[in-house]
Parts: structure tokens; C-alpha cells; sequence
């Protein structure tokens, strides 16, 4: 394997409810094919809409690739806009998923703190991809809905202290195509990680500033 190389997971989610087809399932595979150049190892991977798998299965993404950054992807019914969330949310479980099941405790992890910030500035991407032309509208939120994408997204920024990312997609035609979503994400996960590596490097600054002024 590559050492300069970086690893990156992005999923989607599977069916569920009214979405026979996942738009966020759609776009991360256009983003599969169109991948993040030649230094990024790209791994996707589709999520069932089950609380049980994603407690089981968001650790052992972590645990398998050890990744620069995990991207999760979701559809949101009320999206209009590529939405990037910053942060996810302990409490409040209370939607059944496709298995007819609901956490007893309705949180993500007992004991938890209340809300995890992601530590990418979804402020920052969301400017540099919209002045992008990109043709596809960014926004950023603070809620990503108390379902099984707040869920993954709390469990994945739980495990990772704060390393990874949410993006919410509108369902396909309303009004961008897969194509369409799939280049966006490809934007906003090059975005995410450009961020990644300038934070990276302030860290190391930083050491390296604090060992030659002791």
C-alpha cells in the first residue's frame, strides 16, 4: 500500500420509508466513479436503515481503515440544498427503523455528551465549494433529524473525536440529478479533506514552533 495515500469512507443509506431509492446511496456511487484522484483511497459502502447495524458496523470502518476522514451521506425529504451538518446530536431517539426497532435508551451512546461537533469548518467548505460554480446550492445546518443519520453521524464523530462529516442530499430530481449530486460530493469531500491536511500541518507547526522556543 501507498503510505502518501489517504483513506477515505464515505456511505449512503439503503431504502427505507418512502425512498425505494436512496438518493444519498445514488450519489455516493456516481462520486465512486468519479473518484478523488490518484492519492485518495476511496472506500464506499451502503448503510441499512438499522440502528443495530450502524452500531456494529461505523466502528469497524474505523477499526478496518484507520481513514483520514469518514464522510456519511443521507436524503433528507425536506432538503432542497447539498446540506453539510455540523454536529451530532445524543438524545431524542425515537423513529423506528427498517426492522421495526428503537434504542430503549433513544440515544447513541449512554453517557455521551448531549451534541459532538464535527472539527471540519462546515462554514469554510460551504463557501469555498458554493464560490466553486459548481451549479449545485451548499447550505449548512445544525440539526440533522433525530433518525438514523443523526444516529450514525453521532456515533461516527463519538468514535473519531470529532473526524468526520455529514451530508445531506435532496431526494433525486428534486431538483438535481445522481450525476449532479455525485459531483458535488466529490467538491465537498476534497474540500473536507484539504481542510483536514491544513489542520494537520498546524498541528505539526505548532509542535515544532513549541520544541525549538523550550
Amino acid at each position: 500500500m501507498d503510505n502518501n495515500k489517504r483513506t477515505v469512507v464515505v456511505t449512503g443509506f439503503g431504502p427505507f420509508g418512502e425512498h425505494t431509492v436512496n438518493a444519498s446511496w445514488v450519489a455516493v456511487q456516481e462520486l465512486q466513479k468519479l473518484g478523488l484522484g490518484k492519492k485518495v483511497d476511496l472506500h464506499v459502502y451502503e448503510v441499512p436503515v438499522e440502528y443495530q447495524t450502524v452500531q456494529s458496523l461505523v466502528p469497524s470502518l474505523w477499526e478496518q481503515y484507520h481513514p483520514q476522514l469518514v464522510v456519511h451521506v443521507g436524503v433528507s425529504g425536506m432538503a432542497t440544498t447539498v446540506t453539510l451538518e455540523k454536529c451530532g446530536r445524543n438524545y431524542g431517539y425515537k423513529g423506528l427503523d427498517n426492522s421495526r426497532f428503537c434504542p430503549d435508551s433513544q440515544c447513541c451512546i449512554v453517557g455521551g455528551p448531549d451534541c459532538i461537533d464535527s472539527v471540519i469548518d462546515m462554514e469554510s467548505v460551504c463557501k469555498r465549494v458554493s464560490a466553486s460554480g459548481l451549479g449545485v446550492t451548499v447550505s449548512v445546518s445544525k440539526d440533522a433529524g433525530r433518525y438514523l443519520c443523526d444516529f450514525t453521524y453521532y456515533t461516527s464523530l463519538y468514535l473519531s473525536r470529532g473526524r468526520s462529516a455529514f451530508v445531506h442530499v435532496p431526494p433525486i430530481g428534486k431538483p438535481y440529478s445522481g450525476p449532479d449530486l455525485g459531483r458535488a460530493l466529490q467538491a465537498i469531500v476534497r474540500e473536507m479533506l484539504e481542510h483536514r491536511d491544513q489542520e494537520e500541518e498546524g498541528i505539526c507547526c505548532h509542535h515544532l514552533h513549541s520544541m525549538t522556543s523550550s
